[in-house]
């Protein structure tokens, strides 16, 4: 714990650091000899984004976040297709990706939590398996301010007492909690990792489609890039092979990866972020402070936590409808990428989550349309 007088430690401590390169470069390395010593892997604006991961190699230097946004048909796209990204880069975490990973899985023991923490996951609770799952879950707020800068200085207000103990910001502590009973060091606490890349599958679970279409995108990369400060870089990514690496009907031995496939990785370029969502973050910010001007005139509290929400914020029309624009027109910036590989558009029904609720009660396995939905 460091002390509340004394600046935060601008970085994690050295074997901290160590592990986490250990873990990623290795895993990076594996990732890079499995694409293209097993498999026939072509990369598509590798050099633009390379470009953009070399400006941000100073962190002082940075001005933004980074969001990468892609497709996710196969439990094995992330970390393989970080082993597109040459040596250099695998053994850098401080100019690497934080991705959400299902606490469910990713974190279910000792080893697990410690390898997946190393190679900067962050714990995610799944609606479907665990009541502290959803939209305003404390890992969303974690990738909010991983995204943003410090200082945070404020106290939440609507948190008990047992998470206040475990807040980075206001207790001085290096930790946070998902549950309010486990421990996860908190990435956000250090300056060094200000303005960070993360990278979200909107899909939330693997979906392999036989016309590489993509299901409805959940909400949660609309808080992204309606609450982090300032607007993020965002790059879309498309993914297509990886389905064929692990595909989700397949047969004995199932956790062992298909090799000899074809894979494609192809990188955006990177979305004009006030022409797309500039009206969007204006209309979120009128609405906060709509929000703060009730909250005044009642005596309420306005200063808050960054991460945090009123009930009004969370589940007011207005906020709903601007996490389902801005949520439609990031899955629009991914279908252009996949339109520009040359598949032929998609049924626009495919993003509505009212098409998906019509195949009924059946989470995973092959739907009524052909495709294979996993669970992760």
């Amino acid at each position: 714990m460091s002390n509340s007088n004394s600046p935060p430690p601008a970085m994690p401590s050295l074997p901290w650091r160590c592990s986490s390169s250990l873990i990623m470069g290795l895993t990076g390395s594996m990732s890079r000899g499995f694409l293209y010593g097993l498999n026939r892997t072509e990369v598509v604006g590798l050099d633009r984004f390379l470009e953009v991961l070399d400006k941000r190699e100073d962190v002082d230097g940075r001005e933004r976040g980074l969001i990468t946004v892609s497709n996710h048909v196969s439990v094995m796209d992330d970390p393989l297709i970080w082993g597109v990204l040459p040596f250099r880069y695998a053994f850098n975490p401080t100019n690497h990706r934080w991705s959400l990973g299902s606490y469910d899985i990713c974190f279910q023991n000792r080893f697990l939590k410690a390898f997946f923490t190393y190679g900067q996951v962050l714990p995610t609770h799944r609606s479907a398996y665990s009541s502290h799952g959803g939209l305003f879950q404390p890992t969303m707020t974690e990738a909010i301010r991983l995204l943003s800068s410090q200082p945070f200085s404020q106290l939440p207000s609507n948190l008990p007492h047992a998470v206040e103990a475990s807040d980075p910001f206001t207790a001085g502590t290096l930790t946070y909690s998902t549950n309010n009973l486990d421990s996860f060091p908190s990435p956000s606490f250090y300056p060094s990792r200000k303005h960070s890349w993360v990278h979200i599958f909107p899909e939330g679970r693997v979906h392999q489609h036989p016309t590489k279409s993509l299901r409805y995108f959940k909400w949660g990369i609309s808080r992204l890039i309606l609450e982090s400060e300032p607007l993020p870089d965002v790059i879309p990514i498309f993914i297509d092979g990886n389905q064929e690496v692990m595909h989700e009907s397949r047969q004995f031995p199932r956790f062992i990866p298909r090799t000899g496939k074809d894979i494609k990785i192809a990188f955006g370029e990177k979305v004009d972020g006030e022409k797309v969502f500039g009206e969007l973050r204006d209309r979120w910010k009128r609405l906060v402070q709509m929000q703060k001007d009730a909250l005044r005139k009642k005596g309420g509290k306005t200063e808050w936590e960054m991460g945090e929400l009123t009930e009004g914020l969370k589940f007011g029309s207005e906020a709903v409808a601007l996490r389902k624009e801005v949520t439609m027109r990031v899955r629009l910036e991914v279908l252009k990428v996949r339109k520009s590989l040359g598949y032929e558009d998609e049924d626009p029904k495919q993003g509505l989550v009212e098409t998906w609720i019509e195949e009924g009660g059946k989470e995973t396995g092959k739907m009524k349309d052909g495709s294979w939905v996993g669970n992760t």
